[in-house]
């Protein structure tokens, strides 16, 4: 049985007092703002919740300032009020206070279907920041209330996945308003530029991530290619913008024009990749350069996109040589190059954390306080449930958790009466509250918060098959209207496109779920660089972007695997019920890699720009860096393709160990080279 905590005035008595954390000051600052009508003065605060008696006054006066500037930033309106004819100069006659209402997250009644299609949008971040922000989003709405059961249904998972770093990077600093720098290759001239940007918008067209915003070298609005980064961004904090009060991301990306369809020759090992063949529109009989040696045929292949098709030509080493046009052969040398110079490199010093089975939570004291302050809420709605229940609700360990709750229960009143402190106890593993000082209902929305929301619902719009009828209009607008201006701002970001390219194959893959029907399929694998024919019991559904996956137990291996729907050559009911050897693993989103036991440990080193493949590939741990890079430990089912891995990365990804592995992506990379040079 866990031990109930004795309260009193003075705190709990079976706990020597220590000094109190910056976490529990803010707390109980909050709750003597928000339990005053008439305001306390800063010698009041100075005394009761500061024990200050240092006689410092500037430092006393800088610490309060940044306590009241958190308390802003986490949506608290903190009031100045002053006596008639006195100046807020003086701190004897001013006073502070927080409105009750101005704060709080209006009440949000939702049916279970558009429970449905909220959860749905709350999971299509893959990762990111956004992600975190869209399941801190969704905590609030579940704490004013219980959530009604809903089930997803099969086949309706999709996942968008941002630009890598860089887009958590610039999404934190158009949300704070700070401009950000980069290098960027000028599509142009063909050469890298540093650029300084001031961020309106980000969104996602044609499968590309867009900056949107002012330049300030160029004196003008611009677009940038999120691909086209040839650096990390850095934020400028120092400096703040105003954007166009008028701007709307969706508008201007409308307004984009497809980049024009052109042909690339790339000659390609005779009897290999077979992938990259299928989407090859002739053999070459120009003879606009000099013919390709023995052992290879000359492809001609259509694009768009430059650097994308260069990253993956890269990821072919000396398999695929770009000849024309030059600025390709040119883009996938440079992405090479950058590969060889980042494997050859001194490797870091660096020590290991624990197991790294999620992202790690911030530790700040304004990420925990954020935290318990979703708790007490939610707590005070969901009284008796199972405190592992709780910490699994809010992604935090048992531990964590109960250091939150060790710091609620010191908190409350200045000097207050035990019925002045919030009384939590947790006894039999159960959790309940019976005093919660006014804090039973949720901060409002942050910007953070509305944009991963409501930017998942727009994102929604165009999936086939979506559950609810018109749930997704009406959840839409109860949204809007409880995040009031930060609802406005979800403006300045726009998701892609989810609706699949074979909407065929996705509804013969459905209804085999649906019906429990075992499937025939030919699939091509570029990693085996071979089409096999298997047959498989399908379990669900999911995708990243508009590329669709669908997970199975594959009877030819005896084990779970992904499909992506676009390489399926051939697929069709075989006849035969689905078995029960398999079952979806539990959790969303659905793992795009699944771990099995004979699977390999890889150290991978990553840099700054390319440290969310991280959680791209559920590292389980990883070191950081002193240059914002870290080194992940992750595993590997088929390590044949990891010089691929590292020469599509080109410069932001290398093996450390196992040693084999890393001399093998080295000399891939040498041999690519070569092909180049000679």
């Amino acid at each position: 049985m866990q031990p109930r905590f004795l309260l009193s005035a003075g705190g709990f008595s079976n706990v020597t007092k220590v000094s109190v954390s910056r976490t529990e000051r803010l707390l109980n600052l909050l709750i003597a703002l928000l339990n005053t009508r008439y305001g306390l003065r800063r010698s009041e605060l100075r005394e009761k919740i500061y024990h200050d008696t240092s006689g410092n006054d500037v430092a006393f006066g800088r610490m309060f300032e940044r306590d009241k500037n958190d308390l802003r930033a986490m949506g608290f309106d903190v009031e100045t009020l002053t006596d008639l004819g006195w100046s807020e100069d003086d701190p004897a006659t001013t006073r502070y206070r927080i409105g009750k209402e101005s704060n709080r997250l209006p009440d949000v009644q939702l049916a279970p279907e558009e429970w449905t299609v909220l959860l749905l949008a709350s999971q299509l971040w893959e990762r990111a920041a956004l992600g975190t922000a869209a399941q801190s989003a969704l905590r609030k709405l579940q704490a004013s209330g219980r959530l009604a059961k809903v089930e997803l249904p099969a086949g309706v998972q999709p996942r968008i996945k941002p630009a890598g770093q860089a887009f958590d990077d610039i999404v934190a600093a158009m949300h704070a308003r700070h401009p950000v720098s980069f290098t960027y290759l000028a599509s142009s001239t063909g050469k890298e530029e540093e650029r300084t940007v001031e961020p309106w918008g980000l969104g996602s067209r044609f499968g590309q991530w867009y900056l949107m915003g002012y330049d300030r070298a160029r004196k003008a609005a611009r677009q940038f290619r999120l691909s086209r980064l040839t650096s990390a961004v850095t934020t400028v904090a120092r400096e703040h913008y105003t954007p166009p009060a008028d701007f709307n991301i969706r508008a201007e990306l409308d307004r984009l024009p497809e980049l024009p369809l052109r042909t690339a020759e790339v000659d390609v090992r005779k009897g290999h990749l077979l992938a990259l063949r299928r989407r090859a529109v002739a053999e070459s009989r120009q003879q606009t350069s000099a013919p390709p040696v023995d052992g290879y045929d000359r492809l001609v292949l259509e694009y768009r996109d430059l650097e994308v098709l260069a990253e993956e030509l890269a990821s072919y080493g000396p398999e695929a040589l770009a000849v024309e046009p030059a600025e390709l052969s040119r883009s996938v040398q440079r992405r090479l190059q950058a590969a060889a110079d980042f494997s050859d490199s001194v490797p870091p010093a660096y020590t290991f954390g624990g197991r790294r089975p999620r992202p790690a939570p911030k530790g700040t004291s304004e990420d925990q306080l954020k935290r318990m302050l979703q708790l007490v809420p939610f707590l005070v709605h969901n009284q008796g449930l199972h405190i592992q229940d709780v910490a699994n609700h809010f992604g935090v360990t048992r531990g964590e958790l109960e250091a939150d709750l060790r710091i609620l229960i010191c908190s409350g009143l200045p000097e207050g009466y035990p019925d002045d402190l919030l009384d939590i106890q947790w006894e039999d593993d159960h959790v309940f509250i019976t005093q919660d000082l006014d804090l039973k209902r949720p901060v409002r929305f942050t910007v953070e918060e509305a944009c991963a929301l409501l930017t998942g619902l727009e994102t929604l719009n165009g999936l086939p098959d979506l559950p609810g009828g018109g749930a997704l209009e009406s959840v839409t607008l109860k949204l809007l209207a409880a995040a009031g201006e930060e609802g406005l701002r979800a403006a300045s970001i726009a998701g892609p496109q989810v609706a699949p390219a074979d909407a065929g194959i996705h509804a013969t893959v459905r209804q085999a779920i649906e019906s429990r029907s075992q499937l025939h399929l030919a699939y091509l694998s570029p990693q085996r660089d071979a089409v096999s024919e298997r047959d498989v019991d399908p379990l669900r559904l999911y995708s990243l972007d508009n590329t669709w996956y669908f997970e199975a137990w594959c009877h030819l291996v005896q084990g779970l695997r992904n499909f992506r729907l676009d390489r399926i050559q051939d697929i069709h009911p075989n006849g035969a019920h689905a078995s029960k050897t398999g079952a979806a693993e539990g959790g969303v989103p659905a793992k795009l890699f699944t771990p099995n036991d004979d699977d390999t440990t890889v150290t991978v080193q990553l840099t700054r720009q390319g440290r969310g493949l991280a959680d791209d590939y559920y590292a389980e741990r990883t070191a950081e860096l002193p240059d914002g890079g870290m080194v992940a430990e992750i595993r590997f089912g088929n390590t044949a393709w990891l010089p691929m891995f590292v020469a599509q990365h080109g410069g932001t990804a290398r093996i450390l160990a196992p040693a084999d592995l890393a001399t093998a992506a080295r000399e891939w990379l040498a041999a690519s080279l070569d092909r180049y040079a000679g």
